[in-house]
């Protein structure tokens, strides 16, 4: 009999997800695969297995490569699984455009002062009417 791990339980181990139930709500709601398929968080896991893991606006394709049923140092978690360099690539690049996105906007050093403030308030009445 090959050793498996519970899916749930090696998404948290290998630092997927900040918690169990997290990894388990991820799971059930379609954003892990099982070589292309949805899974069951009960699911038992082997090495080997291809996963497809979405994790916010990150995607990642990979393999386990070990079981663990106990959450240790990230080093550790990350030799659970091995990425596949296409995943990598797209994952890192996807990551640069979000940054440069952001990049443009500059965040108010301070608070509004009164003539801000009603500007403000006079594009909120704008979008209302």
């Amino acid at each position: 009999m090959t050793a498996t791990t519970r899916l749930d339980i090696w998404l948290w181990a290998a630092r997927f997800y900040r918690t169990r139930s997290l990894s388990k709500q991820a799971v059930e709601t379609g954003k892990v695969e099982v070589g292309g398929e949805r899974a069951k968080a009960s699911r038992g896991v082997r090495v080997g297995d291809a996963l497809r893991i979405v994790r916010g606006e990150e995607i990642f394709e990979v393999e386990v490569a070990a079981l663990g049923e106990q959450r240790g140092p990230a080093v550790v978690a990350r030799t659970m699984y091995v990425e596949s360099e296409a995943s990598r690539v797209a994952r890192e690049s996807r990551l640069a455009e979000l940054r440069a996105a952001r990049a443009g906007y500059q965040a108010p050093q301070g608070k509004p002062d009164k003539r801000a403030r009603r500007l403000i308030r006079a594009l909120g009445d704008i979008d209302a009417s």
